[in-house]
């Protein structure tokens, strides 16, 4: 958990600054290429951002699809500029036929009015027009319902399949949402959440949780990041066994979860910490192999309320400034935000603008 990093009074515009970056790297303005970025600025990855700073102004798309695929696996963001693509052509299609639709009730109610002329007209005996006029009208209605029979059955197939990529770009969006490692939301998708606590101008009842797996680095340490990456996993499972399916819980970056929590009081997200803190206390941590015992394993946890905050960024701050107090305090504690709190302990909120 880092710390001492001077509160800052307004969250910078991140889009923005990768959106400079970029173009300072003249980098295309893709999905893909963003995405990159984004991850790279948040810091989330260290490995990732040294690897694309070296790149420098050189980097070519080769070797940005490279990076990509070497920390993001399947690319997602090239995978949604295909679905993306696919969708455009669908739709083109699906214009095509009403266009064609059109054309056709156009021609059928032509054939109306020249028919109509036709009854109405003086120099043709009775007998034969009304004969012409049966024979056209009965023509052209059999051809449009057909033709409007056909186009029903086009447009139906049109809507399956762009039904199929919208499932599709729902998955890539859940996917790139979703933390490789412990399979809740990641820090892209808390940014929107949290965010959208804000949205409305009703003051929002929620709160936000920030916890901290206490003495992380002294396990990876003694027990490499394979150990470390599994107890990553096995508390992020404890920590969604233990609140509501409602709750939102993300991991925002190494050993570092929160969880929006709407609905509740402040004693009610209180008894919510202490249940997830005490579950994991308890949980064993053990080799089932060589029978080392890696445990016990305990978090600290801070909150404060979104009714108590004016926007997304002070929230936030209160709620790191409440983990702070609850570490400093002896770890393995839950901490709700208090006015007298030290605020020299905070972490710029990094919102992730579109």
């Amino acid at each position: 958990m880092s710390t001492a990093t001077p509160p800052k009074t307004q969250a910078p515009d991140v889009a923005a600054q990768i959106t400079y970056a970029m173009r300072s790297m003249g980098v295309a303005p893709i999905p893909r290429n963003y995405e990159l970025f984004y991850e790279a600025y948040i810091g989330s990855n260290p490995s990732l951002t040294r690897e694309l700073a070296a790149l420098g102004s050189r980097a070519n798309q080769d070797e940005l699809d490279a990076l990509g695929e070497q920390y993001f696996g399947s690319h997602q963001g090239r995978a949604i500029e295909n679905a993306h693509s696919k969708l455009i052509g669908e739709l083109d299609g699906l214009l095509r036929l009403l266009q064609q639709e059109q054309t056709s009730l156009q021609s059928y109610n032509r054939l109306l009015g020249e028919t109509y002329h036709r009854i109405n007209s003086k120099s043709t005996n009775s007998a034969d027009i009304l004969r012409s006029a049966i024979n056209i009208l009965t023509e052209a209605t059999g051809s449009t319902m057909a033709h409007g029979e056909q186009t029903v059955v086009q447009m139906s197939e049109r809507s399956k399949e762009m039904d199929e990529v919208r499932r599709e770009l729902d998955e890539y969006k859940r996917i790139a949402n979703t933390d490789s490692l412990t399979r809740i939301a990641n820090r892209r998708a808390f940014d929107e959440k949290l965010a959208a606590v804000y949205s409305s101008d009703a003051r929002p009842l929620a709160g936000l949780v920030l916890a901290d797996i206490d003495n992380f680095k002294k396990i990876n340490d003694a027990y490499g990041h394979p150990v470390g990456d599994k107890i990553l996993a096995t508390v992020a499972t404890v920590i969604r066994s233990n609140v509501r399916k409602d709750c939102f819980v993300a991991r925002t970056g190494g050993e570092e979860f929160a969880i929006i929590v709407e609905g509740n009081t402040a004693e009610e997200i209180y008894q919510t910490c202490e249940r997830i803190r005490i579950a994991l206390e308890t949980t064993p941590f053990k080799n089932s192999k060589t029978g080392v015992n890696y445990g016990p394993i305990t978090i600290s946890l801070g909150f404060a309320m979104a009714a108590d905050s004016e926007d997304a960024g002070e929230l936030y701050a209160k709620s790191d400034i409440a983990l702070y107090c609850a570490k400093n305090a002896g770890r393995n504690r839950t901490k709700p935000y208090e006015d007298g709190m030290k605020k020299d302990f905070t972490k710029s909120w990094l919102i992730y603008k579109r």
